[in-house]
């Protein structure tokens, strides 16, 4: 161990892949086993993204890129962002990366120093601390609830901001819980950070398109535009276009902070994938009846779970805004035994039991900061949803 640097070994391996490894052991030695573990779309690459890949590779567009993206890709960009979110930026205060993670990656590489604070509300996702720890700065977790739905409130930032504080993280809809800020919401908190000059905003909206009920998505330099240039506004396609494996994030921010994550992205990766790029261009400026239609099928697969597991004695499941992931408490089952004698003391032993009593992977709230959960992804079919929920009641119902 004495050959590892101290900071690699503060960082947990993801436990999402580690489950979904264990799961995929299962079944691989014949076990029946339902994953509702991965945060990955269940639905096809938009057939335009695809041809657009397709073409490039045809084309012989296989070489290096400029390590901040396509000029053409980051005009996209800058184009959405005006689009649907009301921000005036220009492609120069864009940049491409490999996947949403590195935009998030570069950026703490960029801003923070070794012992500054990065505020993280939990439930979170789960690489934000750790990535925070290999920038050799401090995690401040600060606990939501269910009763604020998952969601920071100005009251709470106010308490914990000081002087050391450089980065707030706002996810919205939210990985794992779903829940999304409202305007109001932003607002409230965009008048704790105007005391706070030096405090970024980091606002993560991977999830954006993905909303439901007819809610309005709001961002936070949308909704506080005098607050733009504290702001790093981040998302990509990996989600609403269901392009995961294609691994496109983009980020808009002030010119100095962009400039600078480019320079820690021509000293990591350079340019992300030139034929992924060209696709990423296709699903912005293409039609989006496909998107359309996913949206469409996860309300109606949030719906059916939401009351699927409140009616399940012991779970408690709050109805989430957008996403696909439902967050509910376990706290009704905590502190059972199962028949084979296993006390179920938290919901990393829940979890375990889950898998191996049900065949039903999940992954367990301690990983988002928030123990006594469990994260369910929808983004499988109506028929898998039903089948994994059913094997989890008749284990509930035999619990002592």
């Amino acid at each position: 161990m004495k050959r590892l640097s101290i900071r690699v070994q503060q960082v947990k391996p993801s436990a999402t892949l580690a489950i979904t490894a264990k799961a995929a052991e299962m079944r691989a030695a014949g076990k029946s086993i339902i994953s509702l573990s991965v945060g990955e779309p269940d639905f096809e690459t938009p057939k335009a993204a695809r041809e657009a890949g397709i073409e490039a590779i045809n084309a012989g567009f296989t070489r290096y890129t400029a390590v901040a993206g396509i000029p053409e890709l980051r005009k996209a960009v800058a184009e959405k962002f005006k689009r649907d979110n009301d921000l005036d930026y220009s492609p120069d205060e864009i940049l491409v990366s490999t996947g949403g993670k590195q935009c998030i990656f570069n950026l703490l590489m960029a801003v923070m120093n070794p012992g500054e604070r990065a505020i993280i509300p939990a439930p979170y996702w789960v690489s934000y601390p750790d990535m925070v720890k290999l920038t050799e700065g401090t995690p401040v977790i600060v606990n939501t609830t269910a009763e604020n739905c998952f969601k920071i409130t100005a009251e709470q930032l106010e308490e914990v901001l000081c002087h050391r504080c450089k980065v707030l993280f706002l996810n919205s809809p939210s990985n794992p819980t779903g829940m999304a800020y409202t305007a109001e919401e932003l607002a409230a908190i965009g008048a704790v950070v105007r005391k706070h000059p030096g405090l970024i905003v980091a606002t993560d909206d991977m999830y954006e398109k993905i909303l439901f009920d007819g809610k309005t998505f709001a961002t936070f330099a949308q909704v506080n535009p005098d607050l733009k240039d504290q702001t790093i506004t981040l998302n990509g396609v990996s989600k609403a276009y269901c392009m995961t494996g294609w691994r496109i994030g983009f980020c808009a921010g002030p010119l100095s902070i962009i400039k600078a994550m480019g320079k820690i992205q021509g000293q990591s990766t350079s340019n992300p994938n030139s034929i992924a790029q060209k696709a990423a261009l296709a699903a912005l400026t293409g039609p989006t009846d496909e998107l359309d239609e996913m949206v469409r099928t996860y309300e109606v697969r949030r719906n059916w779970l939401v009351d699927a597991l409140n009616a399940i004695p012991g779970m408690q499941a709050i109805v989430p805004d957008g996403a696909f992931y439902v967050f509910p408490s376990i706290a009704g089952w905590i502190g059972k035994t199962t028949p084979s004698g296993i006390l179920l003391s938290d919901d990393l032993v829940i979890c375990e039991w889950l898998l191996e009593e049900a065949g039903v992977a999940l992954v367990p709230g301690t990983e988002f900061g928030s123990p006594g959960h469990l994260r369910f992804s929808y983004a499988v079919s109506q028929d898998t949803l039903e089948d994994a929920v059913d094997r989890i009641a008749k284990a509930a119902a035999s619990l002592i």
